[in-house]
């Protein structure tokens, strides 16, 4: 019997049974379970993202919420991506794999200390790595530690007879020889004129690194001696300069002596409000430590980092306990973690260069989610229309179920932290239609249950029964291509991977539990004549 809504009513002629209604009963409870436990996994996003600026700036239990609420990938927050590739000049092919492995495995160590949420670091090609870090404001700062190949060394200071004896050499070769790039007034100036109490002016800075650069200059050195300047935060007060060391080439100690350093305040006695960085030594470097300190009383000892001095105390006596500390006259919390994370990470077994560097902005992830979420309510409310429309009552139900599906599709994603990027807003979208799908091969092998004869249960039953192989069959194909594109596929693909394997199992369970639970709530009343569908 056909009913002028265009939608096909048929009598009820057969009643279920007591252990069926308690069934759904268990059903329902189940189901009111998994709804709420969804509910209370989407709450920390739902505080998260409703939070303003200046409430996140106050709260308390920011991290923890960040934490629980879902990431969000660098195409909708912003953030930095870079292509970076890693020097395997004049290495084996199986050295040179090794080499890129371990790149890839400190980068990210760095990155974790770092506090990036949801990094990508991945290996592109043959000697090239790709990372992405969403939500990064402070660019310079990340592509200085990512990069930075963090050779420690500790460096014999040379004594003051002895830098003075090596500069009065370099004032005569520099005087027969010319400085190239630098004023004539400036040419014939004496480089030890320029270095007041072992410190360069800022504004000479430049002609004496020019001066230094001279072809030859390394000729006149003797082979164990090397001049190296202070780092740009070691300041001191006479004119704000940068310190010029001369030191032993050869390193007492390196960067493998360190088991582990932090960045901690009051390392530093004659400025306590200062930040640094406190090591401990691993056994061996505790030994090296006690030899070095012992047979270099009342020298300094110079802390060299990617061949810049951080800090030259003066050892006072032998030290046997096995901790030290890198110092400066202005070291911020920031440096003083950088150097903390470098050193626990460990150096980078090849130069890494950036090849290719994007910068995402804020504003452009937040017209991406704009424009992603306005697609996916045009999309959702054109499938809603027609299911409510030509299914009446039974497409209200399947709105129902693609509803309650994308709660347990976003709750399952905050749950096991995945990272909702563009491409994965467009698997939400081909979910719903997969959602929608699958009720339409219900309800149209309910029709045709009906109109060979059967009764409203038994073509429900029928209609499931015989609708499942088909459901399952098309969901099990399109799981697989998911996690084929999951295991194969970069960043954006994985996005899209992970929602839409999510939305997949969610979507078997709304469809074919959920659904089948009203209809037998329904005709098990007793109180159904006509089936809407």
């Amino acid at each position: 019997m056909c009913t002028p809504g265009g939608h096909t009513a048929f009598p009820a002629v057969d009643r279920m049974g007591e252990p069926m209604i308690r069934s759904n009963q268990g059903k329902l409870i189940g189901i009111l379970a998994v709804t709420a436990l969804a509910l209370w996994l989407l709450w920390p996003s739902y505080q998260y993202y409703t939070m303003t600026p200046a409430q996140r700036e106050g709260a308390k239990n920011l991290a923890d919420l960040r934490k629980k609420a879902i990431h969000l990938g660098l195409d909708l927050q912003g953030g930095l991506q870079l292509l970076l590739e890693v020097d395997t000049q004049g290495l084996k092919p199986a050295e040179a794999r090794d080499a890129v492995e371990r790149a890839r495995e400190i980068i990210n160590n760095r990155i974790d200390q770092f506090g990036v949420a949801e990094p990508l670091i991945q290996i592109e090609g043959e000697n090239r790595i790709a990372v992405q870090l969403p939500g990064l404001t402070d660019r310079g700062r990340a592509i200085d530690l990512i990069g930075k190949t963090a050779l420690l060394e500790f460096k014999v200071v040379r004594t003051d007879m002895e830098q003075q004896a090596v500069y009065n050499r370099l004032d005569s070769w520099l005087a027969a020889r010319g400085v190239a790039g630098v004023d004539t007034a400036l040419a014939k100036t004496p480089l030890s004129s320029l270095i007041v109490n072992g410190v360069v002016r800022n504004e000479d800075v430049p002609a004496v690194q020019r001066m230094l650069a001279t072809p030859g200059l390394d000729s006149i050195l003797t082979a164990d001696t090397e001049i190296a300047f202070g780092s740009e935060s070691d300041t001191r007060e006479q004119g704000g300069g940068r310190m010029l060391y001369v030191l032993k080439r050869t390193a007492e100690m390196t960067g493998g002596s360190v088991a582990s350093a932090s960045a901690q305040v009051g390392l530093d006695q004659t400025n306590p409000g200062a930040w640094g960085v406190s090591m401990q030594m691993t056994p061996k470097g505790r030994a090296d430590f006690a030899r070095v300190s012992g047979a270099n009383v009342g020298r300094q000892l110079a802390v060299v980092l990617d061949g810049v001095v951080q800090t030259a105390p003066v050892i006072r006596d032998r030290i046997t306990g096995g901790n030290a500390s890198i110092t400066g006259g202005n070291f911020d919390v920031n440096y003083a973690k950088d150097i903390a994370i470098v050193l626990r990470a460990g150096a980078l077994p090849r130069a890494v260069k950036v090849l290719e560097e994007r910068t995402v902005g804020p504003s452009l992830g937040a017209d991406s989610i704009k424009e992603g979420i306005t697609a996916g309510l045009i999309g959702t409310a054109m499938v809603v229309a027609f299911m409510a429309i030509y299914y009446q009552l039974s497409g209200l139900v399947a709105i129902a179920a693609l509803l309650l599906n994308l709660v347990y599709l976003i709750a399952a994603m905050a749950y096991f932290g995945a990272t909702l990027t563009l491409p994965g807003i467009a698997g939400i979208v081909l979910t719903v239609g997969m959602a929608v799908d699958t009720n339409v091969l219900i309800f149209e092998r309910i029709r045709e249950e009906m109109r060979a004869g059967k009764g409203i249960h038994e073509a429900v039953r029928l209609g499931y029964d015989r609708a499942f192989r088909t459901i399952f069959d098309a969901h099990s194909t399109t799981l697989i291509s998911a996690l084929f594109l999951f295991q194969f596929g970069t960043g954006p693909i994985k996005g899209f991977a992970v929602t839409l394997s999510i939305g997949l199992l969610a979507n078997l369970f709304t469809a074919v539990v959920f659904t089948r639970m009203i209809y037998d709530y329904w005709l098990g009343s007793g109180k159904v004549e006509r089936l809407s569908i």
